[in-house]
């Protein structure tokens, strides 16, 4: 991680309306009208927050019909902490950041309106590419194959594919036409 987005990140975690924001996601998706209702602040505010926490992949959105849904990053905070852990022993932050990489790619492989152009060939960009796709499927939630379908559809229409590359690749796991996310842990590693 490059020093410069660590402080980036740091700068615009040091608001306590925004941590109290990661605090209420932490729980879970909420839409913005009910972040903004928890907090006792208006819907332009709480924009201008998510904006902020957006911005450094700290939140992600997912829709829902007409509803957005806001999702806190789990792997990012992480990421974050981790580094900062390893400045505080002394450790050098190294000066590849994958995730700049990583923007490239999803830029360059999706629309603006977030659907999916191609399937990448090569396994680094293609498992990027899954990793996009995947932050929207909740943790612990159970889903039924169609459910699987109808979220892939909203970003490609070879539903199929993607579904069995999350199987494969081991975002997820299928038992009994039930499919579930896997740990970050079990997915398969993105090789630097």
């Amino acid at each position: 991680m490059q020093l410069n987005r660590l402080v980036e990140f740091h700068k615009t975690m040091g608001d306590p309306t925004r941590l109290r924001i990661l605090s209420l996601l932490s729980n879970g998706p909420l839409h913005g009208q009910a972040i903004a209702g928890k907090l006792g602040l208006t819907a332009p505010t709480i924009t201008h927050h998510l904006k902020k926490l957006r911005d450094i992949n700290v939140v992600f959105e997912r829709r829902d019909k007409n509803t957005i849904y806001f999702n806190l990053n789990h792997l990012v905070v992480k990421q974050h902490s981790e580094a900062l852990k390893q400045l505080m022993e002394g450790k050098e932050i190294s000066m590849v950041d994958q995730s700049d990489e990583k923007q490239k790619i999803i830029a360059n492989f999706f629309t603006k309106d977030g659907k999916l152009k191609t399937i990448p060939a090569q396994r680094k960009k293609k498992l990027m590419v899954f990793e996009h796709l995947i932050k929207g499927i909740e943790k612990g939630k159970k889903y039924e194959e169609k459910e699987i379908n109808e979220y892939i559809l909203q970003f490609h229409d070879d539903y199929a594919t993607i579904r069995r590359e999350f199987i494969i690749n081991h975002y997820m796991y299928r038992e009994n036409g039930i499919y579930e996310l896997n740990p970050v842990e079990m997915w398969a590693k993105i090789e630097g």
